[in-house]
């Protein structure tokens, strides 16, 4: 008895009855204002951002190749034009060190404009067939180059072929095109496959979860048992021989360490282990595994009440494209702007007359020639000015505009679970199912959220965007210091690394269950978070049982989704199924596993965004029947709202009023 006092005390007192609690309160107030307030203003100042790399930005410096003065190919005066000319390509070939592919696009040291350069007289020696790659033309790589002084053959047609290797798409792209125009169809069709097979899983899980649930487990129990015998029979095997590690040493081919018998013993200890922990989870915590059965069928009875839910993550899906195709069209503009600059050139700055004159200062190309006595010179393409204000303020605009992209998606993606979070506990305290639920259950729960809550997603959103911007700069110094860092030092970084990314999923775990609280009673972020985690810490084996049997059936249900479009998507593009008729004959593709991977895709993709939904489905349910225990006893005034299966299985009962015939 003091031993549950004190979890009391530790993980708060357990939630008391409220006459007037009849699911979702109506009557709430806006939570976290100034979270709100901030996250408008930082909206703003991130629709500033992007008007400012509108105004200075310019996307063509990187969609189109630039000839030496700057005029872009393929638009504007040169739209007939499209295909940018290297007359010396050889100076791109052999000084790879001068190719850079940045912001500036792909730069090369060459006379780029024919009229040009014959009015100059720097005509090429000679011609080679070319072809069009990435708006340039390259020689072919098996074109017949001539005998250059100093430089053989072998070299420059390696460096062609290396740069076409590199640089030309262009057939590939025309493939992959033709097998998309071609498959198009039957890819609709197998996503639409995935989605049929998605919703029935999820609705038929109120009939066959329990067997469904058991059989898994069974077959888990037999997996580890097969790995108990093959580990033994590795490990005797391999004892007979002599074979130790001692013998072995250490050595970074891990697979040799399959040739010692300590290794498969630790594996036969290990597996063992697990058996052992399994089987003792299924003799004590069965009843606990029979409620979350009931649960999980539960669930499946509020999604086929309320269908619309299972369609809400295609609005999520679209609000989350509008966040990342907005940062990525800020990044380009602002990556893009500033001012054209050019600068003097030469291919041979020894040579005789090119030693006074000034390279790799400013000039103007319309001024050309400018020093005739220098041969070669031109006033070439360099970059973009990075003087002015936004050009100094570029990297921190940048850093702004990652900053936003993390915070909107979060927030985004925070709307999604606390408008379903709503939907979901409406349904759990409609005491008389479906009569007492909402007639727009989703839309209310929207409204609701968006109207009241904005600031609580924001603070929720914002924390877990702290979190993941401190992983991607560990991750960015892990990459940047790989190559020079000692073992001590790797060691840290990967314990660092470690730490944040626990750190961001107990985040997400919490965020979850406070966004499920926030759409029930409405109070703010702080008090909702710390209110479901003392909730959840008072159940917490009841929390882990719940958990892991819905990730182990989610998981069968993706791999079911996922393996089954995948092998009809293989066996049809393949043109192995036969028999289908004159009118259903597998298209002739290019490359079969591109429509069979875009199809794999999608079903993964549409099957997560169904189990999504019936996950936070599943946890709203379980912290509503976590609530119904607490604040109810099941008498007259105080009646049970869960499922007459969850009844039972506690072994409870509502009391019914006199002269009442009906059952909860």
């Amino acid at each position: 008895m003091g031993g549950k006092q004190d979890q009391n005390e530790v993980y708060g007192k357990p939630a008391k009855y409220d006459p007037f609690f009849r699911g979702p309160i109506k009557n709430r107030s806006c939570t976290d204002i100034i979270c709100c307030v901030l996250f408008f203003l930082f909206v703003l100042g991130y629709i500033a951002v992007g008007l400012v790399a509108w105004v200075y930005g310019d996307p063509q410096q990187v969609l189109y190749p630039r000839n030496s003065t700057g005029a872009y190919c393929g638009i504007g005066e040169n739209k007939d034009k499209p295909y940018l000319l290297y007359f010396n390509i050889f100076s791109c070939v052999l000084t790879t060190d001068i190719i850079t592919i940045t912001q500036n696009g792909l730069a090369c040291p060459t006379p780029q404009q024919v009229l040009q350069s014959l009015r100059q007289e720097l005509c090429p020696s000679f011609l080679l067939p070319s072809t069009p790659a990435l708006g340039r033309c390259f020689p072919w790589s098996n074109s017949t180059v001539p005998k250059l002084p100093g430089i053989s053959n072998t070299s420059i047609a390696q460096g062609i072929s290396g740069l076409l290797d590199s640089l030309n798409a262009r057939d590939i792209s025309v493939k992959v095109f033709e097998d998309f125009a071609q498959s198009w169809y039957w890819i609709l069709i197998a996503l639409g496959v995935a989605l049929v097979l998605s919703l029935l899983f999820i609705l038929l899980l109120r009939l066959v979860a329990g067997p469904l649930v058991f059989v898994l487990i069974i077959g888990v129990l037999g997996v580890l048992a097969y790995g108990i015998y093959h580990s033994w029979e590795e490990y005797r095997v391999l004892r007979d021989k002599g074979a130790s590690i001692s013998q072995l040493g250490f050595t970074t081919n891990l697979s040799a360490y399959s040739s010692v018998q300590e290794t498969w013993l630790a594996a036969l200890i290990v597996l063992a282990v697990l058996e052992g922990i399994l089987l003792l989870m299924l003799i004590f915590l069965r009843q606990r595994i029979r409620i979350a059965i009931a649960l999980l069928e539960e669930a499946s009875r509020a999604v086929g009440q309320m269908m619309s839910t299972m369609f809400y993550p295609l609005f999520t899906f679209v609000l989350l494209l509008v966040c990342i195709a907005y940062w990525g069209m800020t990044a380009l503009y602002l990556a893009t702007s500033g001012q054209p600059q050019y600068v003097f050139w030469a291919p041979n700055v020894s040579l005789s007359g090119c030693e006074h004159v000034p390279m790799n200062t400013s000039c103007n190309p319309m001024d050309q020639p400018v020093n005739s006595s220098c041969p070669g010179l031109m006033c070439v393409f360099q970059g973009y000015l990075s003087t002015g204000l936004v050009q100094r303020s570029l990297f921190n605009l940048q850093i702004y505009g990652v900053l936003g992209l993390f915070w909107t998606i979060n927030w985004v993606l925070a709307l999604g679970q606390c408008v379903l979070a709503g939907a979901f506990a409406s349904f759990y305290w409609a005491f008389h199912k479906p009569q007492d639920i909402p007639t727009f259950p989703l839309s209310s729960a929207f409204m609701r959220t968006l109207r009241y809550h904005t600031g609580s997603l924001a603070f929720g959103a914002l924390i877990l965007t702290l979190v993941q911007i401190a992983r991607v700069i560990l991750e960015y110094i892990d990459n940047k210091l790989r190559g020079t860092q000692n073992p001590m030092a790797r060691c840290i970084m990967c314990c660092f690394k470690c730490c944040l990314w626990c750190l961001e999923k107990f985040i997400k775990f919490l965020n979850r269950n406070a966004y499920i609280m926030i759409a029930i009673y409405g109070k703010n972020f702080c008090v909702s978070a710390k209110n479901a985690f003392m909730l959840l810490m008072r159940n917490i084996v009841r929390v882990v049982v719940l958990d892991k049997v819905t990730d182990l059936l989610l998981f069968f249900g993706k791999l079911l989704v996922v393996g089954g479009v995948g092998a009809l998507s293989f066996f049809f593009f393949t043109g192995r199924i036969q028999g289908l008729g004159k009118d259903i004959e597998s298209p002739q593709l290019n490359y079969y596993w591109l429509p069979m991977m875009t199809s794999i895709l999608g079903a993964y993709v549409i099957a997560n965004g169904f189990f999504s939904v019936f996950g936070m489905c599943v946890d709203t349910l379980f912290l509503c029947f976590l609530e119904d225990l607490e604040r109810n006893d099941g008498s007259v005034d105080r009646p049970y709202y869960m499922s007459k299966a969850l009844l039972k299985i506690l072994g409870k009962k509502n009391e019914v009023p006199p002269g009442d015939k009906r059952k909860k």
